[in-house]
């Protein structure tokens, strides 16, 4: 079973920038196809971005595309979420998951359903 932990929220203006780190444990994380979601005050959670468990593909929802960037080192078991041109809309709780996926290839899962495992997440607040 993998273990997720998230890292690197906090407070930043308008314009700025963040990277939020998700730390994997466990067998076989090279495996998993990871994946960050978002809730916001008053929100569903969405979708944000996703990489695949070799780090060749990716996928962003249409707010983000542009100004985030997901990445993974796999010899680190780490997922980054580099954060640009940060909005207060931006504002949320940010999750780290992973999808299982073994040696299949599949598309990128970007609903919350496909995620077989969840972080607790780490607050990213954006001042106005």
């Amino acid at each position: 079973q993998v273990h997720l932990v998230e890292s690197g929220g906090g407070l930043v203006q308008a314009g700025g920038s963040l990277r939020l780190s998700c730390a994997a444990s466990g067998r076989d994380v090279n495996l998993y196809d990871m994946g960050w979601f978002r809730q916001g005050p008053g929100k569903e959670r969405e979708f944000v971005a996703g990489i695949s468990r070799r780090g060749g593909r990716s996928s962003y929802s249409t707010p983000v595309k542009g100004r985030f960037t997901i990445s993974r080192d796999n010899a680190k078991n780490t997922v980054f979420l580099q954060m640009n041109s940060l909005k207060p809309e931006d504002t949320a709780v940010y999750v780290c998951a992973a999808d299982y996926v073994g040696e299949t290839y599949y598309p990128i899962p970007t609903l919350e359903y496909e995620y077989d495992i969840w972080g607790q997440g780490t607050q990213v607040t954006v001042s106005s």
